[in-house]
């Protein structure tokens, strides 16, 4: 008789926004998951299950035993507004995403979801550029399992508005069907199903999950 796979050991950055809160909720709820293991810059309501080292990542400790996991879910992100720059905020939606992957690559991760955006590109906005760098960086770090999600607008109470997506959320709403399916708002918990999904079924290769697939 086969025996039943080991529980995973599951990395999770950005565990205290939108999306990263409800992979967080999906991740302690199912039981394929061991040990969730999920530093952040504020400490997180305990559970039995729960690893959760308090840092800044600056610098980031590559010796740190947080590193090493089965499977890796990257939620990080900012906005130009929160980061203060341009700079800034490539600092955390490129630079922190492809070092954090890294080093769990390097601590023997196999498997990565990363939450990008709708409409990445190299040819579009800084925004989607900087999205598009992420997702080359991380690419090239060779995890057999790679799976790129681009949701558009995620609808999601957040702890800080972000008036921009608010006024296209509420746009969205009004418009509703008439709204194509690919620009419809995605709600967080969507979102996160399927970057849990993707980091326990770890299907070979590359996969990208775009936003009207969602």
């Amino acid at each position: 008789m086969a025996s039943a796979p080991q529980p995973l050991r599951l990395l999770l950055l950005g565990a205290t926004g939108a999306v990263g809160r409800e992979v967080l909720a999906h991740a302690l709820a199912e039981p394929r998951v061991g040990l969730v293991i999920a530093p952040t810059r504020r400490a997180l309501a305990s559970h039995e299950r729960l690893h959760n080292p308090v840092t800044d990542f600056t610098p980031l400790d590559a010796a740190a035993p947080w590193w090493q996991a089965d499977a890796v879910v990257c939620a990080l992100g900012t906005t130009i507004k929160v980061a203060g720059s341009q700079a800034a905020f490539a600092a955390v939606d490129r630079d922190l995403v492809i070092e954090t992957a890294r080093l769990a690559r390097q601590a023997g991760a196999t498997r990565l979801a990363l939450n990008s955006s709708l409409g990445a590109s190299a040819q579009g906005n800084f925004y989607l550029r900087t999205k598009a760098q992420a997702e080359e960086g991380v690419r090239a770090l060779g995890y057999p399992s790679l799976t790129i999600v681009r949701p558009s607008l995620i609808a999601a109470e957040r702890a800080t508005v972000r008036p921009g997506e608010a006024a296209g959320l509420w746009v969205a709403r009004a418009l509703g069907p008439l709204i194509p399916r690919r620009y419809r708002p995605v709600p967080a918990a969507r979102i996160a199903g399927a970057l849990i999904d993707a980091a326990l079924q770890g299907p070979p290769g590359e996969h990208v999950i775009e936003s009207d697939q969602l």
